[in-house]
């Protein structure tokens, strides 16, 4: 990272090693492989050491890998959630596709040389599918949401419906589903310990792990780890528990007791929009949660699914997702109010002078008004691909337009452009008397004049955008009804302090840059 001098660059919060956890499976090598469904990537994590290596990176054919597992061969099969693939990748590493006709495949499980699939969607269907050929067998339908499932010790497959808080069986050659446990907290995966005893991961904020001795006297536990959001689980040849979670990546030991030991850092799936409040406090919008960084990284997560624009006033959180609402948040109480919803991905906002939100409705090329009683109005419309909006002092709205490659002034209802020629930029605030903004094409800020639109680049080198060298094809919003992944965006913001407030949403981290300031022993 370079640019002019005067810049000292901090991480509030540092790059996380996994982009959310989703599926895991112990490979053939003895690691365990985990499916970031965000990232679109699958790595390997060596228990012993914490060691992360990228097995399957991102820009490849699997885009939303959701959960995976071996076969008998040594084969990885992954669902591939939102283009709703089923993938095999041979142990050579390469990959033919098994399935297009599964919708939203979600939870997979390899018996042997058979191999299982089943459908996160309401009146879902439980598949087998056949690598060789063949038409799929359904062996079960009406599933509320499936997720992760494993074959059990009576030669059952398990899997649980999320919606209805109920764990089914039903036998590997086809048979009526029974339901084995119900009223089981928020099951998002099934999974049995080296014992038989049937757990049951919660993805709820609490991480609640409830254990039920099917096969022995019936007994029931229920703890709670404090993970939020957990995902899936694997067990190893000694019995221990490790869980992957989808709103905070990194991979953790969990003992019977609910104690955990972190084997890989959590950290941030995204991260998207970041806003500071007057008294200087950090909030990130992070997909599944808003985020709160401190000294040592992380200290306050509050599930809020689906945020990816954000902006504070006072106490509360003005958000937005990029899959349709505008919604108000309250940390305090933790009520949401929705101000918006039907809108075509919007994802920047800020707050006007009146109290009103100025909003970038991203996919209808527009910026909106949301007013304090909740009226939608158009300030523009016309824009190829607004992302960000930014106010100055004088309550004149600007808007970047990653596709045009522009940063505009919209000036009764007409957008006049600022600064053109730009490599796609997102992330835009005003500071002082210019604007800022992030060029995520040439992976560095620019200062911009907006009297003369005199352009003059002042970070440069920033973790922002894909890769180098891997280009995304643009996500698909929904799936079969079901969210699938949102586009990227790197954030900006300003602190009262005037430092700037970065999403580096390349390596999963968010940067403080202060101008004139010499670099603390930690920068980047």
């Amino acid at each position: 990272m370079s640019g002019r001098g005067g810049w000292g660059v901090t991480r509030l919060i540092g790059p996380s090693p996994l982009r959310g956890s989703n599926g895991v499976a112990f490979g053939p090598d003895g690691r365990l492989h985990v499916a970031e469904f965000l990232a679109g990537r699958i790595s390997a994590v060596d228990l012993a050491t914490g060691e992360v290596e990228v097995v399957v990176p991102e820009g490849g054919p699997v885009r939303s890998p959701d959960d995976l597992a071996f076969g008998a061969d040594g084969s990885m099969y992954v669902t591939d959630l939102v283009p709703g693939l089923v993938w095999r990748r041979d142990p050579r590493g390469e990959f033919t596709r098994v399935s297009g006709e599964v919708a939203a495949p979600n939870g997979i499980a390899c018996v042997g040389d058979r191999l299982f699939v089943n459908e996160m969607k309401v009146d879902g269907r439980l598949l087998e599918l056949f690598p060789g050929g063949g038409e799929p067998r359904v062996l079960a339908g009406g599933l509320a949401m499936g997720n992760a499932m494993q074959l059990g010790p009576d030669g059952c497959l398990y899997y649980p419906h999320m919606l209805t808080g109920r764990v089914f069986r039903v036998p590997l050659d086809g048979g009526e589903p029974e339901p084995v446990a119900e009223e089981v907290h928020e099951p998002v995966a099934v999974r049995f310990d080296r014992a038989g005893v049937l757990v049951v991961l919660s993805r709820g904020a609490q991480g609640v792990v409830t254990r039920v001795d099917l096969f022995g006297a019936g007994a029931r536990t229920v703890v709670a780890t404090g993970v939020a959001g957990l995902d899936n689980a694997a067990f190893d040849d000694e019995n221990r528990m490790f869980v992957s979670s989808f709103a905070c990546g990194g991979i953790l030991e969990a003992h019977p007791d609910g104690r955990t030991r972190e084997v890989v850092p959590r950290g941030l799936v995204g991260p998207y929009g970041v806003a500071a409040d007057p008294s200087g406090t950090v909030r990130v919008a992070d997909h599944y949660s808003a985020v709160t960084p401190g000294a040592d990284g992380v200290v306050a997560r509050d599930l809020l699914i689906f945020v990816h624009g954000i902006a504070a006033e006072g106490g509360l959180l003005h958000t937005t997702s990029q899959y349709g609402q505008v919604r108000t948040y309250d940390p305090a109480t933790g009520t949401v109010r929705v101000r918006a919803s039907g809108l075509d991905r919007p994802t920047g906002i800020a707050v006007r002078g009146d109290g009103a939100l100025v909003v970038a409705e991203t996919g209808a090329g527009r910026v909106l008004v949301v007013d304090r009683e909740d009226v939608v109005t158009v300030l523009a419309d016309g824009l190829e691909h607004p992302v960000d909006v930014a106010l100055d002092d004088r309550g004149r709205c600007y808007a970047s337009d990653d596709r045009r490659g522009a940063v505009l002034r919209l000036d009764d209802g007409e957008a006049v452009p600022v600064a053109e020629g730009l490599a796609a930029p997102q992330g835009l605030v005003v500071r002082g008397d210019e604007l800022v903004t992030v060029e995520t094409g040439r992976r560095r800020l620019l200062a911009i004049d907006p009297a003369t639109g005199e352009t003059r680049v002042e970070v440069e080198d920033l973790a922002v955008g894909p890769p180098p060298g891997v280009v995304r094809a643009d996500p698909a919003l929904f799936c079969h009804g079901m969210p699938g992944s949102p586009r990227r965006f790197a954030g900006l913001a300003v602190d009262p302090g005037g430092a700037l407030l970065l999403s580096a949403d390349g390596e999963g981290s968010v940067l403080r840059l202060s101008e004139d300031r010499p670099a603390p022993a930690d920068a980047v």
